[in-house]
Formats: C-alpha cells, structure tokens, sequence
C-alpha cells in the first residue's frame, strides 16, 4: 500500500462517526478541480506511511476511532488493497469507509463481496457525455463508472454519491444527465469546490450557492435525497 497521507482524527469523512483516514498514491483521472494534485501526479517528496505504522496507530486510539476511511488519490488502483482492508478489520474491528472514483468496478465488486467495508462513497464526476472533458482523457467511455453505480445502488452497505460543483463544467443539462443516470439513490451530495492552491489547475471557480440550490432542484425529480454540502 503506498500510503501518503493520514489525518488522524476527522469528523467530516465518515458521517456522524469519528475517522482516521489515509490517503493514498496516484490516480487515473486528472480532474482539474483535485486538492490533492501531489498524490494524482506521485511527487517525489511523498512520504509513505507503512502499514505497520497505521495498524499501530488504529490499535492505540480505536476506542477514540469509530472508523477509517481509506482516500485518495484512487484507493482501487493500489495491488494489496483488499488484504490491507481486510487487516483493518480482522485487526481493529473499526468501520471501513472507502472513497472511489468508480473507475475500476471489478475491485469494488470483490470488495463488496467479502463484506469488507461499511460505507462507500463514490464520485460522480460530471455527466456521461462530459466525463472525458473534466477527467482529461479525452473520449472516455464511462462504462466502467456507469457499472460502479449500479454495483453499489444494489448493495447492502450504506453509501453516498458525491459530485464537486464547479463553475466551468456543471450546468443545468449536466444535472438533468446526472439525474436520469443515477435514479433515486441514497444520498447525492453536492459539494462546493474550494480553490486551496493545491489544485491541479488555477483559475476554477466555485458554482453560487443560488445556482447550486437551482442544481438541487433539478435533481429532486429523479432523486429524493439531495443535499448541498459545505455551502453556508
């Protein structure tokens, strides 16, 4: 696991419960609007945490833990990911959140089999006909992430749709898109983007709350649960 990251304590990452998450290295999608561009693109000065390390730590504060959340960069990418879930669990008997871009369907499927983790939370990047345009791959088939969606709609664990609103690539056709591609999931949240000086690119925007509200809206007639995050 090349771990790069760790937030010891959050309360923001797993709902209503207190997480440690770890981020981990790379990804395969360059979204303009990632905070975390040094783990997108493997900079040099990443340090790894081992896995011994995190182990220790969990099993020191896990009666101040309720949860680990395991973030990225794309946590499906790493080889050994599902041992090291597994010895989460087997070791701390912690909640396993996992946050994915829902690019690799055929990792969450194992995962989900072996009962590995207890929440999922997935990025819905835009809509399907503008996926390539903000993932930086041009003409990207979103098959792989269509069949992600469905793999945790009729799952069994909680989870949560998410997609960061930023100025240049959400509309009003993209959210009626986005709405007859998910149905009526459990939870869509719709989170305003922060421009923190570690994006991948400069110069992005984040959408006005009265244009997030007309987003929810729209949503609300294919998907009773929508909500605004990070929006006062």
């Amino acid at each position: 696991m090349n771990i790069c990251g760790m937030e010891k304590y959050s309360m923001v990452d797993y709902p209503d419960r207190i997480a440690c998450t770890l981020f981990t290295l790379s990804c395969n999608f360059c979204c303009p609007f990632c905070q975390n561009s040094s783990l997108v693109f493997g900079a040099n000065n990443n340090h790894f945490i081992s896995i011994e390390e995190v182990l220790d730590y969990l099993n020191k504060r896990k009666k101040m833990l309720d949860a680990v959340c395991v973030s990225g960069g794309e946590p499906t990418l790493q080889a050994d990911l599902i041992p090291f879930l597994k010895k989460i669990k087997d070791e701390t008997g912690l909640l396993i959140k996992l946050d994915t871009n829902g690019s690799r369907p055929e990792v969450i499927e194992e995962i989900l089999s072996l009962g590995l983790i207890d929440f999922i939370a997935m990025d819905i990047k835009n809509s399907p006909s503008s996926y390539g345009e903000i993932i930086g791959i041009d003409g990207y088939d979103p098959k792989d992430v269509i069949k992600s969606i469905e793999l945790i709609k009729n799952s069994a664990i909680d989870y949560e749709f998410r997609t960061t609103l930023v100025k240049e690539f959400h509309s009003d056709e993209n959210m009626e898109e986005i709405g007859k591609l998910l149905g009526n999931v459990k939870a869509y949240k719709l989170q305003k983007f922060e421009d923190r000086g570690s994006n991948i690119k400069e110069g992005l925007s984040p959408v006005p709350k009265k244009d997030a509200e007309r987003f929810v809206g729209i949503l609300k007639k294919y998907i009773e649960n929508v909500s605004l995050r990070n929006y006062d």
